[in-house]
């Protein structure tokens, strides 16, 4: 059985896991799969029991309340200082390549992510499997959309970029429709790449085998009554539309009968967890949640969801066809992009700051559950990206064995 080597690193959320795990559910089907991680631990998340799985010592970024993203990286739950980590985690990935021997080799985001923060583990790495005698495929697994940030030269960084990528890697898994978003639509200088780019549609949540409903809302999603779900991913960003959610309950409450189940997120500070409970108390026609490994299931029993716009939960709208409201995030643009271009195939709604008022946003709820549903079902969208990424790296070694 060939073996895949795939590097995930969680700076500030969950996303990049998330994706990940669904692209190894996929994977451990065909491949034995080894998982090197280094990001913080989610309460209630299961890594799959099929995947080795070799947890580094954990570096994260902060997130600021102006939504700056903080370049320093900082160390969590180790006495150890960053160049102490830095110099272990370097040298823990040679190690575990050596010993593991892959094949394939897959950094999820890296380079066209996180570039500068985690070059001191990555180039080392990259460098190694390149001076190795194996003939391990080095592959860039890359959602949708990438490098959305305000650059002081985005030409020179664009082209820095693909360079690099030119210099180490065999490949590109691109996890986008290439219909709806391809990578020349934010990466201009695309076409200096010299590797191929494999377009593999979306990846998109699997079903969990044991879906698991809090008790108190199994009653509640039976009911007929209109279900509202909101979520905002890791709980990282989002706070103000969880507020605005709460506030508006009551307005929403003397118009029309309805329930709503909000998960704030795994990773949202236990201060604002506390806020946003104070917030709800004594409101019967809210559950307040952190998290459920179960979301899609809970999606595709609802009447409407309302969320930010990150890449899994836009991917689990699409998958449910639940009718949706998207408030993008305000961090970066890439949010905004995805859902722009969705809300113009008539997929989802998009949810503007000055709509978080919260008579306007019950009102603005109350009507777009009125309308006749306007996700435009007759558009298919490639939604098998994991299926198609283990195809396409069945396919690479193939080729690979044959050339040599």
């Amino acid at each position: 059985m060939k073996k895949i080597l795939f590097y995930c690193q969680n700076l500030l959320g969950m996303g990049h896991l998330v994706r990940t795990t669904e692209l190894m559910r996929e994977l451990v089907k065909t491949f034995e799969v080894c998982l090197i991680e280094g990001g913080q631990k989610i309460d209630g998340f299961e890594m799959l029991p099929e995947v080795e799985v070799i947890q580094l010592p954990i570096i994260q970024v902060e997130i600021f309340d102006s939504l700056q993203v903080s370049k320093q990286l900082q160390v969590i739950g180790s006495t150890l200082s960053l160049e102490e980590v830095k110099e272990f985690r370097k040298q823990k990935l040679i190690e575990v390549f050596d010993q593991f021997q892959p094949d394939v080799l897959i950094t999820e985001g890296y380079p066209f992510s996180k570039n500068g923060v985690l070059a001191f583990e990555m180039i080392p790495l990259l460098e190694h499997v390149k001076k190795s005698d194996r003939s391990t495929q080095i592959i860039c697994s890359l959602r949708d959309i990438i490098m959305v940030k305000e650059f002081a030269d985005r030409d020179a960084e664009e082209r820095r970029r693909c360079e690099f990528v030119n210099r180490y890697y065999d490949g590109i898994l691109l996890h986008s429709d290439p219909a709806i978003h391809r990578l020349e639509d934010n990466i201009s200088t695309a076409d200096t790449l010299t590797c191929p780019v494999y377009y593999t549609g979306y990846v998109v949540q699997s079903e969990p085998d044991r879906v698991e409903f809090d008790p108190a809302d199994l009653a509640l999603l039976n009911d007929p009554i209109p279900k509202i779900v909101v979520s905002v991913g890791g709980g990282k960003l989002g706070h103000d539309l969880l507020e605005s959610i709460i506030q508006a309950a009551p307005l929403l409450q003397e118009k029309i009968s309805h329930q709503i189940v909000i998960f704030a997120g795994p990773l949202m500070d236990e201060s604002k967890y506390q806020q946003l409970e104070k917030l709800a108390q004594g409101q019967k026609n809210i559950s307040l949640r952190r998290f459920t490994p179960s979301l899609i299931a809970y999606l595709d029993r609802a009447d409407l969801s309302i969320s930010l716009g990150g890449y899994n939960t836009t991917m689990n709208i699409l998958k449910t066809g639940v009718r949706s409201i998207i408030y993008p995030s305000d961090k970066d643009r890439e949010q905004a992009i995805r859902a722009e271009k969705l809300e113009k195939l008539s997929l989802l709604k998009i949810l503007n700051n000055s709509e978080l008022e919260p008579e306007r946003l019950a009102q603005l709820i109350v009507d777009y559950l009125a309308e006749e549903s306007n996700l435009n079902l007759e558009y298919q969208i490639q939604l098998e990206g994991a299926k198609q990424a283990s195809l396409i790296l069945q396919e690479l070694l193939k080729s690979n064995l044959i050339a040599a």
